[in-house]
């Protein structure tokens, strides 16, 4: 049984299973979890789109999109932030288009604010308008007034009348 005498043999007879194939996962799947640094020595310039989380530590000279922000108190952003939802702490000059939005003591925003709910803690620097999302999606567009003819004719009435 041990005693060496299989060397014709292969040592293992199972046959060999082929690799399994990769998961496929739905993109909401396979996003969850995910997120993308910019970290505290990079400066991007130019615009940020991210599908997954993003997470700001650096400088960014454009401007932001993504689902989810975390930025960092030492970061800075110089263009304007659209996200689902957003935690602040560093400085930002550009307009903030966040529907979960707080703003941590350490932020500073030059720049107006829209937001659906918004926490500001005790310190947090705004330097712009607040709008609430809801005011500015319904805000209704007036109607064009109706113009006035003007006639720069003669009448024909004002030469009868002086008659």
């Amino acid at each position: 049984m041990f005693n060496g005498n299989n060397r014709g043999r292969d040592r293992d007879e199972r046959p060999a299973m082929p690799p399994a194939p990769p998961q496929q996962s739905s993109s909401n799947s396979s996003k969850r979890g995910m997120f993308s640094v910019i970290g505290p020595d990079v400066t991007v310039t130019g615009n940020v789109t991210a599908s997954a989380d993003l997470h700001i530590d650096g400088r960014i000279e454009g401007d932001v999109n993504c689902g989810s922000l975390a930025q960092g108190a030492d970061s800075q952003v110089f263009g304007n932030v659209t996200a689902e939802s957003a935690r602040l702490a560093g400085a930002i000059e550009g307009t903030v288009r966040v529907k979960q939005l707080t703003i941590e003591r350490s932020a500073k925003i030059t720049g107006d604010v829209e937001y659906e709910n918004i926490t500001i803690e005790n310190g947090g620097h705004i330097d712009g308008r607040l709008k609430h999302m809801s005011t500015v999606q319904a805000a209704p567009v007036a109607a064009p007034r109706p113009v006035e003819a003007v006639s720069t004719a003669p009448s024909p009435f004002a030469a009868a009348a002086n008659e």
